[in-house]
């Protein structure tokens, strides 16, 4: 048996203690005689005796009220359940070059890291089985998000990612590595990363290559991704009356080095120039291989709060009758 609103119980605990301080201190005397010689062969009804246990009808009445509201509940016919799944990391590039607005949305012009932010979602909205994480990276690189199958929870961490929030520079190498880190500890057969960056690899301590050789070693794939327009960008920048201005900025990207950081792992690189193919390479991407996950549950349950419920609600009635009729008390 086990409850589904476990909190409920902690009334329990706290009824009792009020009950047990309230007797206390009925114990002290309403009248006070020299001597109980006089009542000393008086012996009480048995209509005084049960009045006295009455309120032991109230308390049991409550204790059991309080389990129903805790709802017990009691499982049956345990299944397993298999789901077709594998563990990705998108590691993603926020750094400033990334606030070039070269991509489109509904004819919209927004920069690259709102478009990726917009694409990655929809594809995560494809692939409900698997477990996927985020890290982002510039100088510096930060878990937007470990590894999770709660993809509202992912979603809200998304809202979050900013340009700049891990510095400024691109660390490719650190940002692999990161995800790495990830997903070294996971028992899964296939893991992935997705790495989307619009520039050349500048900060950091590790080489891309040598973070490369890493993920090889772990069986990791690396499928990489250069995002940008092959030609100069229009990029934001403040005149000197602090109104946006753009210029057309032209921004590298290294595409041999992702391109050997893919083939070393046994993926491959793709280049995103505008939002369509960026679309277009998330869903080359969603034909990954999935494997097997197998999950136990239960497909079925059965409630057990009636059990509690109903007979606290006779013996509450029971006790407002008594209390009102054959054992009433007159003040």
């Amino acid at each position: 048996m086990i409850f589904q609103n476990p909190w409920f119980l902690i009334l329990a605990p706290v009824i009792l203690a009020a009950v047990f301080y309230k007797r206390i201190r009925e114990k002290n005397p309403a009248l006070k005689f020299s001597s109980g010689k006089l009542l000393s062969g008086v012996e009480p009804s048995l209509k005084l005796k049960m009045s006295f246990h009455l309120r032991d009808l109230r308390l049991t009445a409550l204790m059991l009220m309080i389990l129903a509201l805790a709802r017990p509940v009691h499982p049956l016919e345990p299944s397993k359940i298999r789901t077709e799944g594998i563990d990705i990391v998108l590691a993603v590039d926020v750094s400033t070059s990334m606030l070039a607005e070269d991509f489109e949305i509904g004819s919209k012009r927004m920069n690259r890291l709102d478009v990726v932010k917009t694409v990655i979602e929809d594809f995560i909205r494809q692939r409900r089985n698997d477990k996927i994480g985020m890290v982002v990276f510039a100088s510096r690189t930060y878990t937007v998000c470990p590894l999770t199958l709660d993809t509202n929870w992912l979603f809200k961490n998304i809202e979050r990612v900013r340009i700049g929030m891990a510095g400024d520079g691109t660390a490719i190498g650190s940002g692999i590595a990161s995800a790495i880190n990830r997903l070294k500890g996971t028992k899964a057969k296939d893991r992935v990363i997705i790495l989307l960056t619009d520039g050349r690899n500048n900060a950091g301590k590790i080489h891309p290559l040598t973070a490369a050789e890493m993920a090889r070693a772990l069986g990791i794939k690396i499928y990489t991704i250069g995002a940008g327009s092959r030609g100069p960008a229009p990029y934001p920048f403040r005149d000197a009356f602090g109104r946006i201005v753009y210029k057309p900025v032209k921004i590298n990207i290294d595409e041999e080095t992702l391109e050997k950081i893919a083939s070393a792992t046994g993926a491959q690189f793709y280049r995103a120039t505008d939002t369509e193919s960026l679309r277009e390479i998330y869903g080359r991407i969603d034909k990954l291989e999935t494997y097997p996950i197998e999950e136990r549950g239960y497909t079925r349950s059965m409630e057990l709060f009636p059990l509690f419920l109903f007979p606290g609600l006779i013996i509450l009635f029971l006790e407002i009758i008594l209390g009102n009729t054959i054992l009433r008390t007159i003040p």
